[in-house]
């Protein structure tokens, strides 16, 4: 449990995010925060740098609804703050927040108030020894690094754990992740590290985080962007909504143009993308810009367009309602999806 959200087992893959905010402004934080839940995001992670961040993370604590991770490096002191002052969960990397009394006193910490802790183990930041026994941070070190690290707390006898092995490579991720698998029964949190813009990030996210989930594997996970923190969001659930893991709004189908097309679909596409962010019904819409797939998907679908020259035929459930000019298809659609019962 993160705060009043269960991860693992038979719940549904989790979607996450990290505030881009300093953790110390509270007002900029809390701001993001619901920005972020507006936008679908179920746990948010904080960065925990120092004290004042940690007190803050109190506040902020107060003033939000949504499970809170506290992401602490180096410092264990961080870590028993961050818990006291209401932290959900913790991100830590037992390596790195100093020798065996330290992490004893934070899996105390942590079991008396109930909290989980997610062992975050990174390429970029994984241990030297590590580094040099492995030849590099490829999957086998971070699976090694990590599993250490499990050895740790089951031996405080610590087992309310989820497991990370994140790398900006998406095959070494991808099979990291299978190995740990296969290993263990913990929750996984998965994500491509370090991704990149939204652009790219979204297709190396894509790529792994789909191959994992298809494969049964992931508990929740984060989209790691370059960018404003709501396309972390979207492109989660759109990941999770193609392998029909997750509802969240419409799923949107739409012709890639060519010669055939006898309207400017790009645009209208393009509104009424936009105008259904606000919808969260998962509706099947269909946007065809010709007569070969058009008529088809648009009737498959719960609400579509099956573009001709200059006008669309607005379909509902299989069946044609009308005839629309191309000036008016995105009101007609948008119309007729917001009408139905």
């Amino acid at each position: 449990m993160v705060g009043q959200v269960a991860i693992g087992g038979d719940a549904p893959v989790l979607v996450q995010s990290m505030t881009k905010t300093d953790t110390r402004d509270v007002d900029a934080t809390v701001v993001q925060i619901e920005t972020l839940q507006r936008a679908g995001c179920e746990i948010v992670r904080l960065a925990i740098p120092d004290e004042e961040a940690a007190e803050a993370l109190g506040e902020i604590k107060r003033q939000t609804s949504i499970p809170i991770v506290a992401d602490i490096h180096f410092d264990y002191r961080l870590a028993l703050q961050a818990i006291a002052c209401g932290a959900d969960k913790l991100r830590i990397n037992p390596g790195n927040i100093g020798g065996h009394d330290r992490v004893e006193r934070v899996v105390a910490a942590a079991r008396e108030r109930g909290i989980p802790m997610r062992i975050g183990v990174n390429a970029g930041s994984l241990e030297k020894s590590f580094l040099e026994r492995f030849g590099g941070p490829g999957s086998l070190a971070l699976v090694e690094s990590a599993l250490g690290h499990v050895a740790l707390l089951e031996q405080l006898d610590f087992h309310d754990i989820v497991l990370s092995m994140k790398a900006s490579d998406v095959l070494t991720t991808i099979e990291a992740y299978r190995q740990i698998s296969a290993r263990v029964d913990y929750p996984l949190h998965i994500g491509i590290t370090e991704a990149g813009p939204v652009r790219v990030g979204s297709i190396r996210s894509a790529v792994g985080l789909g191959i994992l989930l298809a494969e049964g594997i992931g508990d929740t996970l984060r989209v790691s962007l370059t960018g404003d923190p709501r396309e972390e969001i979207r492109v989660g659930y759109e990941i999770l909504q193609a392998l029909h893991l997750r509802d969240h709004g419409p799923y949107l189908v739409s012709c890639p143009m060519c010669g055939r097309c006898e309207v400017d679909l790009e645009p209208i596409v393009a509104e009424i993308e936009r105008r259904l962010e606000a919808v969260r019904e998962p509706l099947t819409i269909a946007v065809m810009g010709c007569v070969v797939n058009g008529p088809g998907e648009a009737r498959h679908a719960d609400f579509g367009i099956a573009a001709g020259k200059g006008s669309g035929v607005l379909f509902r459930k299989g069946k044609i309602v009308r005839k629309v000019k191309e000036s008016e298809i995105v009101e007609a659609l948008l119309g007729e999806i917001t009408s139905h019962p």
